[in-house]
């Protein structure tokens, strides 16, 4: 297995630097090609989110879409995939970031029974509370 940093998936999304996406393409081709698959952590998932939509602009849908794509890529393997799912599901739904959800998500499974936040959008859902 081999980790995918951030700016490795950052390239391959959204190809503003032609040299940086062939290099991000041609190293994932050759890792397929050997049978490899590709580690990919919560923090940077949740990166990859924020660049998208903080720098890129891209709106919830279209993340919601890379997100989903991503998880059903044979060759990526997540921290958990149960887990960025029930955050994709949260984050179509709620008003928060997605790395907000994730972090609920983690919570959650880390045996959380709340976790507290001054996000506004967040305090009113479930799993997330107010100090």
């Amino acid at each position: 297995m081999i980790g995918l940093d951030t700016s490795i998936l950052v390239r391959f999304l959204v190809r503003d630097d032609e040299a940086q996406h062939a290099a991000a393409v041609a190293a994932l081709r050759r890792g397929a090609d050997a049978g490899e698959t590709f580690f990919v952590g919560d923090v940077v998932l949740a990166e990859v989110c924020w660049v998208l939509s903080s720098r890129y602009r891209c709106g919830r849908d279209e993340l919601a879409a890379v997100v989903r794509q991503l998880t059903e890529a044979e060759e990526l393997v997540f921290e958990s995939t149960e887990r960025v799912v029930r955050a994709l599901r949260a984050f179509q739904h709620g008003k928060g970031g997605f790395a907000d959800y994730l972090i609920g998500s983690r919570a959650h499974d880390a045996g959380c029974s709340t976790v507290l936040t001054f996000d506004r959008a967040l305090r009113a859902e479930a799993g997330f509370e107010s100090p």
